[in-house]
């Protein structure tokens, strides 16, 4: 049994025997080991042998103000002393009113409703259920169906899973619910509609408005997109794109739900994304970053519209809840972080560098393999290709020789954490911490330029 007097030099050990890690393949940990992190300082974290690591990835997209953060720590420990849980059963408590009147109060437009839950995916399901059981308080029970993108990521319980576009990580469960329909995305790399076009012909969101009239206007309850997809590579919508969602949306009469779990929170230089590219939602999804990760937390946040027929009828209950959504040390911690954020401006921090990291970006731009560049603020990739004139991608044998046997290895050895992914095209997915300055950003710029000339070399001697 692990006790508190474990050694360090044990985690590696104990980790292979005993942890069964979230998309974890556990046979390389079996044959490679597992790397233990112990701490984390600003934007780095440091390893169980003290080596220092720059994370390129905010964790998981999710520490936004940086690790060590006394503030959040203390936040904690007040709120544990005071009331360390109680549910939002048909009760309240201080920090989940105080929080949820902040969320209301930061969120663009009428959207002053807040429903926690303990993380994204949950949020996600619980919005597609208050969707559903508000179009049937308004006398349209037939609005089911949900339209997402392709290879977008929303969640991996069933029903968001349902929502889900990557089908890599669909297959084993399905047959899923029926109800969600998928659109393409807004990767103008890979788009063979636009491809001899100068500029986007908007295509992808016309497609939106075909799609809807196939399934049926009066079945479709809601859209839920990324403001910047995630999965394909930080796919920055084009020019127009928003504008043209809610128009289709409100022609129909449909929801529009912006999927914030990645890009709020100052990732993009906003509270909310959606102020960004700006465009008004029915509802806005969220986790990650309203904790900083320091604890878990998710939610949405809906429209007074949505919440009007649960406010006029008292039959009208959503039947839904979750035993820690909203736990109150979690909402404290959210308080603080949010506090932190406006105190040093961290999202400003985000604009202001942006320049510097466009600059980062742009010197990798002739590396071999590169064959795109996409993102905005601190939410970046580089699509990597076989051939960049004709975009060739690589085989699967290659594509895991490349990631997984060269990149990764050699960018995690010269101190930097970032994502290699290639549930579609291979990617490197970037996403520091949002306190990173110019020297963190060009830190990257530099291990990135070593690491895939290094490997483009080894490609070459295969």
């Amino acid at each position: 049994m692990t006790t508190p007097t474990t050694k360090p030099s044990d985690l590696v050990s104990l980790g292979q025997r005993h942890l069964w890690g979230h998309f974890t393949n556990l046979s390389s940990v079996q044959r490679q080991g597992l790397p233990v992190i112990v701490r984390g300082e600003g934007p780095w974290v440091f390893d169980h042998t003290g080596k220092r690591y720059l994370d390129g990835l905010s964790g998981l997209f999710t520490v936004n103000v940086g690790h060590g953060r006394p503030e959040l720590a203390a936040a904690a420990e007040r709120q544990s002393r005071e009331l360390g849980y109680f549910p939002l059963w048909s009760f309240g408590h201080e920090p989940g009113i105080r929080l949820a009147t902040k969320l209301a109060a930061l969120a663009p437009g009428d959207l002053n409703r807040v429903f926690f839950t303990s993380g994204g995916g949950e949020a996600l399901e619980s919005a597609w259920k208050v969707a559903v059981q508000y179009f049937a308080a308004i006398g349209q029970p037939q609005r089911r169906k949900v339209i997402s993108r392709d290879y977008a990521y929303h969640g991996t319980t069933l029903g968001a899973l349902s929502i889900t576009g990557i089908p890599a990580i669909r297959e084993p469960f399905e047959p899923l619910l029926p109800w969600a329909v998928k659109v393409p995305n807004t990767n103008r790399y890979r788009c063979e509609t636009c491809a001899l076009s100068e500029t986007c012909t908007l295509d992808c969101a016309d497609e939106v408005e075909r799609t809807i009239l196939r399934e049926g206007p009066e079945t479709v309850a809601m859209i839920v997109m990324e403001p910047v997809q995630n999965t394909g590579g930080a796919l920055v919508p084009p020019a127009g794109y928003w504008a043209r969602m809610r128009e289709i949306a409100d022609k129909y009469g449909i929801l529009l739900v912006s999927d914030e779990v990645i890009c709020a929170f100052g990732r993009l230089g906003h509270f909310f994304a959606c102020e960004r590219f700006g465009y008004q939602p029915d509802m806005i999804i969220f986790a990650k970053g309203v904790t900083s990760g320091y604890a878990p937390l998710g939610g949405f946040i809906a429209s007074d519209r949505i919440a009007a027929p649960f406010l006029e009828d008292d039959g009208s209950v959503l039947l839904h809840g979750l035993t820690f959504g909203g736990h109150p040390v979690s909402c404290a911690v959210a308080l603080a972080n949010i506090e932190v954020m406006e105190r040093e401006d961290v999202p400003g921090n985000v604009l202001a560098n942006e320049v510097v990291f466009d600059e980062v970006m742009e010197s990798l731009r002739d590396l071999p393999f590169v064959g795109d560049i996409r993102g905005c603020g601190y939410f970046r990739v580089l699509e990597l290709v076989k051939d960049k004139t004709s975009k060739q991608t690589f085989s699967d044998e290659e594509c895991n020789w490349l990631l997984r046997d060269q990149l990764s290895p050699r960018i995690y050895g010269k101190g930097l954490i970032c994502r290699a992914d290639d549930r579609a095209d291979p990617v490197l997915v970037l996403s520091p911490t949002l306190v990173c300055g110019p020297d963190e950003l060009r830190f990257i710029g530099k291990v990135l330029t070593e690491a895939i000339t290094e490997t483009a070399e080894a490609f070459a001697h295969r």
